[in-house]
């Protein structure tokens, strides 16, 4: 009796054993068992892309002359201020011209030095020709020596040698007096081109020097109803543009309106800075109205491509990788997927996306087109209208209670695996 008593206890503790350490075991594996995941599906829908590129630039008047003066001085006087309107030819400063004005009068006494010289040398040499002449008269009658003949001749000579000498002169001093009336022209400053002063660098009684280089005074805009923008396009998007294409662009002045131009230039002259390589892009625009002015910043948006109702999806899907504690299979459907042309000229490439197979996930091959930025065309008809494609995942303390959760904003949902 006492055996099976024994035996009895020694199978309950046995029993009691195995369970506990079941227990323990069962709870050790939930412990450390995966986390489960919460994946973020959104639907493939029919939507308008549009390829846009956008850039800043600056507004600039298509014609911009800088003014300034080729001699050094006082300013005496300005004719002209911030938008004032002028005209070619016009004068639109005065530098004080008493230095330049003594200037010409003294060339013009050079000159008549000179001048008066030149006759002196002419009718010196006309009488050593005349007594040249005589000598030689002489000598046929033996009244002269051949001497003398010489003498005269090489005195002649001479003469007609400083002729030359003083006609030398007589340019010289031509010369400095047309230099001088040309300094002094110089102090009116005239406009060259028709337009409308935007920036004056002077003021009255400030002087100018102009040794090595003429000093602004004025910046001049030729025609403010026609202007452009400057735009400095990334090498990744020039591409993309072309002469032609019509762009709009904001500005800060007017905020919720937009301006149209059309792109006039795409120049080939690259600028770097910090190794990022830009294009300058020029866009025509018309300022009738007067609205906008010289240096504001625009906001430049060219549209180089469109799609109208066709199969998108996020561009989220085309970035999302389940995490490495969700088993996903590495399953690709591309190869099952029919392909169809992207038309001349449209982008296209392969991407991976990853979609709901009931117990997880599982990765499909896709071709994608043009892209907004937010959304990016389909090319696969194998790729349906509303089929669900995964855009993110959470890894969840505890497992969701359904399978399937009310859809957040934007219309994607949340499906617990």
């Amino acid at each position: 009796m006492k055996r099976k008593i024994l035996v009895r206890i020694l199978w309950s503790t046995a029993i009691l054993l195995v369970a506990g350490g079941g227990l323990a075991y069962w709870r050790y594996r939930k412990a450390h068992a995966p986390p489960p995941v919460t994946y973020q599906t959104a639907q493939v829908s029919r939507r308008r892309i549009v390829g846009r590129v956008t850039a800043t630039g600056t507004l600039l008047a298509t014609v911009t002359v800088q003014v300034g003066t080729q001699v050094s001085g006082r300013i005496q006087r300005l004719f002209v201020d911030y938008n004032s309107p002028v005209k070619k030819g016009q004068i639109v400063a005065k530098i004080d011209p008493l230095l330049f004005q003594a200037a010409v009068e003294q060339a013009k006494a050079n000159y008549g030095s000179s001048k008066a010289s030149l006759e002196s040398a002419t009718a010196q040499a006309l009488m050593a020709d005349k007594q040249y002449a005589r000598e030689q008269t002489l000598q046929k009658d033996n009244l002269a020596s051949q001497q003398d003949v010489d003498t005269a001749q090489t005195n002649a000579s001479v003469a007609h040698a400083q002729v030359e000498v003083a006609k030398a002169s007589l340019a010289q001093a031509s010369a400095a007096l047309h230099q001088a009336q040309t300094n002094l022209n110089y102090t009116d400053i005239i406009s060259p081109i028709d337009g409308t002063v935007i920036s004056r660098s002077v003021d009255v009684g400030q002087t100018v020097a102009a040794s090595l280089q003429a000093p602004v005074l004025f910046t001049i805009a030729e025609d403010l109803r026609r202007m452009q923008v400057n735009t400095n396009i990334s090498e990744g998007d020039v591409g993309r543009l072309e002469q032609g294409m019509p762009a709009s662009f904001t500005v800060d002045a007017y905020p919720g309106q937009r301006f149209n131009g059309t792109i006039s230039q795409i120049r080939n002259a690259a600028s770097t800075v910090q190794n990022v390589v830009t294009y300058d892009a020029v866009v025509d625009v018309d300022n009738s109205d007067l609205r906008l002015r010289p240096g504001m910043t625009a906001n430049v948006t060219v549209v180089y491509a469109e799609r109208k109702d066709v199969l998108a999806v996020p561009n989220a899907a085309l970035r999302f990788r389940p995490p490495s504690e969700a088993a996903a299979p590495p399953a690709s459907a591309g190869a099952d997927h029919r392909h169809r042309d992207a038309g001349a000229g449209a982008p296209s490439d392969s991407k991976t996306i990853w979609v709901p197979d009931g117990v997880g996930v599982k990765s499909a091959t896709i071709r994608i087109g043009l892209t907004d930025g937010s959304y990016t065309e389909v090319l696969d008809d194998g790729l349906a209208e509303g089929a669900e494609v995964v855009v993110d995942a959470n890894l969840s303390a505890e497992k969701p209670a359904s399978s399937s959760t009310a859809a957040p904003p934007g219309g994607a949902r949340r499906l617990g695996f």
